[in-house]
């Protein structure tokens, strides 16, 4: 990740997990046919207000899952690439409707 996105970010941790919890799937409002890649959970920045003292927010990434959509390790790494650039942007406050009209869905 540049310096200059890793100087803006505050109080998140990215974490590796095998697969999503049943609670991070519930809450992800995915459809059947759809799979979760990464999360986000917490208060993005510009919703952050009298922010003290609280625990970090947190990116997932879930590596059985990604390995599974993904033929080759050229092609894990992409989907790496996307899937933090994506929940970084959830961090940013950027949603999934913005994400879309920009193309990085």
């Amino acid at each position: 990740m540049p310096d200059d996105i890793l100087s803006c970010m505050d109080n998140v941790d990215v974490v590796v997990e095998e697969v999503a919890s049943r609670d991070q799937l519930i809450g992800s409002d995915l459809d059947d046919d759809e799979l979760l890649l990464g999360l986000y959970e917490g208060i993005p920045l510009p919703d952050r207000y009298d922010y003290n003292l609280v625990l970090p927010d947190k990116i997932t990434l879930f590596q059985t899952t990604i390995e599974s959509v993904c033929p080759s390790e050229e092609d894990v790494v992409k989907e790496v690439r996307d899937t933090v650039v994506h929940e970084v942007a959830h961090h940013f406050g950027i949603g999934d409707d913005e994400l879309d009209a920009m193309g990085a869905s």
